[in-house]
């Protein structure tokens, strides 16, 4: 699913309120900078496909905003000669939510859901590594200019 240029990003239907290029324009700046030229594909679906993914992959049945599928062995994860990170899938209608509740745009909060998968990617957890995912996330959110990301929105 790589494009030659690296990271894609698929809308499983068709959008107005996000602009498709300017997301697939933060995934190459997030390919670049975050994951050092590792490529992942990025999927915008809605949250039926969430939960079947969700429940398929994780065991759960339930819908969820954000899912990562690491390549395992970056190495072994090369498509086009461009090393590969894994796969993303975002949720439209979470994102729409959040956005709505957090008090930005549904384009915004798609960029905080795909740094937040991509430093699972990258092979940060933040259930387990005693904050270091936390502090990678808010260091990247402050340096792309944007607003507290999905760790620090449930930590008291």
């Amino acid at each position: 699913m790589s494009a030659p240029e690296g990271s894609t990003v698929t809308f499983s239907s068709p959008q107005t309120e996000v602009r498709p290029a300017g997301v697939l324009r933060f995934a190459r700046k997030l390919q670049a900078q975050v994951a050092h030229g590792r490529a992942f594909d990025c999927l915008i679906t809605g949250d039926a496909r969430m939960r079947r993914l969700n429940r398929k992959f994780r065991g759960k049945d339930s819908t969820t905003d954000v899912l990562s599928f690491p390549a395992g062995d970056i190495q072994a994860g090369k498509d086009n000669g461009t090393p590969r990170a894994g796969d993303i899938a975002i949720s439209l209608p979470r994102a729409r939510a959040q956005a709505r509740r957090f008090g930005h745009s549904t384009d915004r909060e798609i960029r905080i859901l795909m740094l937040h998968g991509l430093l699972h990617l990258l092979g940060l957890d933040h259930a387990s590594d005693g904050g270091r995912m936390a502090r990678a996330e808010k260091r990247w959110r402050a340096r792309l200019g944007l607003p507290a990301g999905l760790i620090e929105r449930v930590r008291p």
